[in-house]
């Protein structure tokens, strides 16, 4: 690889890591076997695991970390003292086939700073995905984030080239993006994500009446929020989430921790939010999304908006709402299963398979979901009751998982 492009390369991968959004789930398979080149799975891309326990990755790079914005969270910001460059279209291009040929990547994540103008950008971005498809048959998995300034037009052409699209809601509240990126405007990123969920609707309707329309977006629209910039609890992220779901369509929310820049406004905190709090908002928004659980109730778990940083959401809710349980695993519907710490979405369905045929007692239980160390002091099972277990005061300390001591090097 030739000096210039591998420093534009070096530069333009690390400004790209702040981007989280770029996992492929429900993308459409294709494979190689047919015409064109490479192919894709229907899950994980990205430097995820697989659910057959493969990691894939996909070539995660900015087309420019040069900017006309000046968002103060961002270390691509307009006033960033920061070392700049810019793709080409036709470098972007090299890069994902020779990547793809020796085996590197399944794909292209790729996001941009805007320069010139969103449409310029935007038509940018495009070109690179047109050509990987059209010119060079290209048949991995394609995600842009999109610009909400950008021209419809351009947004349909992207959508026809691409898996996936998404655009950043950016930040939890409104008031936040009016103080810290004042160039930004809430209103027209949720008029684009709006639009585009019309046209992915559209799209599904059409290939319904003729197999040969076009795909849009097929593997749909996500987004992504800072977390830890401004004062937003973690109830004011998740009811925000719920709305995007609701609203639009959306496959995932993505969340990033506020990381501190070099050169930072004095707007914005000098440390960055625990990183368990990433992680427990991920738990929180699975509970919303295949647990049946709302915003209230995991707020309920919470101390004054905040996830508990010890025990994830689902523990937390069980252990202020003990006269829910136990729950009996031999008569509790789905629903009340779902409650159970301990016990996820196939572990459930295995339970309610397996008792169509026999009454469950706690081994079996612990085979069919792995342990039974959170679920014991909340199920009752045929050979199985918690008794005064599920009183304890000192329930809490005895379920939550100490972190092991790391041992030193020397």
């Amino acid at each position: 690889m030739v000096p210039a492009l591998s420093r534009k390369l070096r530069v333009l991968a690390d400004a790209a890591k702040y981007d989280a959004s770029c996992a492929s789930s429900s993308a459409p398979r294709r494979t190689s076997r047919t015409d064109g080149l490479g192919s894709t799975g229907g899950s994980g891309i990205c430097h995820a695991y697989t659910p057959d326990g493969r990691c894939v990755s996909l070539l995660k790079i900015l087309l420019t970390n040069w900017c006309l914005y000046d968002c103060v969270y961002c270390v691509n910001r307009r006033s960033s003292n920061v070392e700049r460059a810019r793709f080409t279209v036709e470098e972007v291009v090299d890069l994902t086939l020779n990547f793809y040929k020796r085996n590197y990547i399944e794909g292209l994540f790729l996001s941009s700073g805007i320069v010139k103008n969103a449409d310029h950008t935007m038509e940018q971005m495009v070109r690179v995905a047109k050509t990987l498809r059209e010119v060079h048959g290209f048949r991995g998995y394609i995600h842009l984030k999109t610009i909400p300034e950008a021209s419809p037009f351009l947004i349909e052409e992207a959508g026809l080239y691409a898996d996936r699209l998404s655009i950043n809601i950016e930040l939890p509240q409104r008031e936040s993006l009016k103080t810290l990126a004042p160039e930004k405007d809430d209103a027209t990123i949720r008029g684009a994500m709006g639009r585009m969920k019309e046209r992915i609707v559209e799209a599904k309707a059409e290939r319904k009446t003729t197999r040969t329309a076009r795909r849009f977006s097929p593997a749909g629209q996500s987004t992504q929020m800072i977390v830890g910039a401004d004062a937003a609890t973690d109830t004011d992220v998740l009811r925000t989430s719920t709305a995007l779901y609701s609203g639009y369509a959306l496959r995932r929310v993505y969340y990033s921790a506020f990381s501190p820049i070099p050169d930072s406004s004095r707007l914005l905190p000098l440390k960055p939010p625990p990183l368990q709090r990433e992680n427990r908002l991920y738990q929180a928004d699975w509970l919303l999304r295949f647990y049946g659980f709302d915003v209230d109730e995991i707020a309920a778990g919470a101390t004054a908006g905040m996830l508990d940083l010890e025990v994830d959401p689902k523990l937390a809710w069980a252990l202020k709402h003990r006269e829910r349980f136990p729950v009996d695993v031999n008569r509790a519907d789905r629903e009340l299963l779902l409650r159970v710490p301990g016990l996820g979405v196939k572990a459930v369905d295995k339970i309610l398979v397996a008792r169509r045929h026999r009454r469950l007692a706690l081994d079996d239980v612990a085979r069919l979901a792995g342990s039974v160390k959170r679920a014991r002091a909340f199920l009752v099972a045929s050979d199985h009751t918690p008794g005064a277990l599920l009183d304890r005061l000192d329930l809490r300390a005895a379920l939550v998982q100490r972190p092991a001591e790391q041992l030193t090097l020397f």
